[in-house]
C-alpha cells in the first residue's frame, strides 16, 4: 500500500521506486537535524492517509481536535467502522514488553477488521540480524502498516525512511505519542473543554513527558513539568515547546519547585526508573529514588493542586515509589479510562492512516 498521492513526487509502476514520504523528505540528515528540519516552519501537517506518526510536534491543533472527534465517535458506537480495516494486515515489533500497547492495539485491529500479527523482539533487537532498511523494506511488500515498540527512536526513523507504508511510533526512549493523545482526550472527556486547563507532570522528564508536553503546547493546554535538576525533559523538546505554545497561547513551565502544582487540574507521574534505562546499574536505580522521592505523589502533594485535580499515570505504576496507594485508587484517580483511551485514540489513528471511512 503506497503512502498517499500528496506525499508523491515520482512514482513507477510497481515497486521499484520509492515514493517520498510525509515527515521523510530529508534523507541523508542526522535524526537531530531531521528532528529539527521537522520543526521548522508552521505546524500544519495532517494525519493523512499514508503518513507516519513518529511524534506529534509536527501536527496541528485542528488535526489533534478532529482525531478526537473521531475517537470520540468510534468509543461512542464502533459498529460503522467494523470493516474500516478489511482486508489490511498491521505487524506490531515490539522489542519492550507490553500490556496496554499490545493488547489495546491488537484488540482495536480485529474490532476495526483488521489482521494483527505481533512479532516479539525482546531477544533480539531491530537491526541485529539484518538491517532496519531491509527489514522495512521487507514488511512493506506483505502488510499495510507497522507499529513499532522500540528502544530507539533513530530505528523508527530508519524504518520510517526505508518504508512506503505508515509506521506508527508505539513507543520509544524519545516521545510515546499514542499515549499523550489517549491522554488529551481523557482530558477532555473529564472535563468537556481544554480550555483553561494546566497539566503538572511530576517526575522524570522521560519519553511520555516529551510527548505530553507537545500534545498540551498544541493544544493550548498549560503544561507544568516538575522534575528534579538534572532530569528535564531534552533542551530540543523544549525548544519544540516553547515555539508551540507560542502559536497556541499555551504556558509552558520547567521547574524543580512542587508549589508550581498550585492551579493545575490534573497531576501526571510515571516510573523514575524506564525500561532498559539503567539497566542492571543498582546504583543508578538508588540514586533516581534518593533524588525523585521528594515528589512522590501523596494526597499531600495533590492538595497543592486544585480541588478534585485528576490523577494520571500511563502505567505500569510501582505502587509505594512515584505514587501511593491513597492517590492512585483514589476517586480522583482516571489511570484507567487513560488506558482504556489508548484502543479508542489508536483506533481513531488507524482508521486516519489506513481506514476506508
Amino acid at each position: 500500500m503506497p503512502k498517499s498521492a500528496a506525499h508523491v513526487s515520482t512514482k513507477a509502476s510497481g515497486r521499484s521506486a520509492k515514493p517520498a514520504k510525509s515527515g521523510t523528505g530529508d534523507k541523508g540528515k542526522t535524526p537531530r537535524a531531521r528532528e529539527a528540519a521537522s520543526h521548522a516552519g508552521t505546524h500544519s501537517a495532517s494525519l493523512a492517509s499514508g503518513s507516519d506518526l513518529l511524534t506529534l510536534s509536527h501536527l496541528s491543533r485542528g488535526t489533534i481536535e478532529d482525531l478526537f472527534a473521531l475517537t470520540r465517535e468510534i468509543k461512542r458506537d464502533i459498529r460503522p467502522f467494523r470493516h474500516a480495516l478489511d482486508g489490511k494486515a498491521i505487524v506490531m515489533l515490539f522489542e519492550k514488553p507490553s500490556l496496554r500497547t499490545r493488547v489495546s492495539f491488537e484488540v482495536g485491529i480485529n474490532k476495526l477488521g483488521g489482521t494483527a500479527i505481533y512479532m516479539d523482539h525482546g531477544k533480539q533487537r531491530l537491526g541485529e540480524r539484518e538491517s532496519v532498511k531491509d527489514y522495512a523494506l521487507n514488511l512493506e511488500r506483505w502488510v499495510e502498516c507497522i507499529v513499532a515498540r522500540v528502544y530507539l527512536q533513530t530505528v523508527l526513523e530508519e524504518m520510517a525512511d526505508a518504508s512506503r507504508v505508515p509506521v506508527i511510533n508505539a513507543l520509544s526512549d524519545r516521545f510515546h505519542p499514542c499515549q499523550a493523545l489517549a491522554d488529551m482526550f481523557t482530558l477532555l472527556e473529564q472535563f468537556g473543554t481544554l480550555r483553561d486547563r494546566r497539566v503538572a507532570y511530576i517526575g522524570d522528564g522521560n519519553n511520555v513527558c516529551n510527548s505530553l508536553m507537545h500534545a498540551a503546547t498544541i493544544l493550548g493546554v498549560g503544561m507544568v513539568v516538575v522534575t528534579p535538576e538534572g532530569f528535564e525533559p531534552p533542551a530540543s523538546v523544549i525548544d519544540d515547546c516553547e515555539r508551540l505554545a507560542a502559536v497556541s497561547g499555551s504556558e509552558l513551565v520547567i521547574t524543580s519547585d512542587r508549589q508550581k502544582l498550585h492551579g493545575c487540574d490534573a497531576v501526571y507521574t510515571d516510573v523514575w526508573l524506564s525500561m532498559g534505562q539503567g539497566a542492571g546499574a543498582a546504583d543508578e536505580a538508588a540514586k533516581r529514588r534518593a533524588k525523585f522521592e521528594p515528589y512522590r505523589v501523596t494526597p499531600e502533594l495533590m492538595a497543592l493542586a486544585r480541588k478534585n485535580a485528576r490523577f494520571m499515570h500511563c502505567l505500569p505504576a510501582h505502587r509505594g515509589e512515584e505514587v501511593v496507594d491513597e492517590v492512585i485508587d483514589s476517586r480522583v484517580s482516571i489511570v484507567y479510562d487513560q488506558a482504556e483511551n489508548r484502543m479508542h485514540a489508536q483506533n481513531a489513528l488507524l482508521v486516519k492512516l489506513l481506514g476506508s471511512q
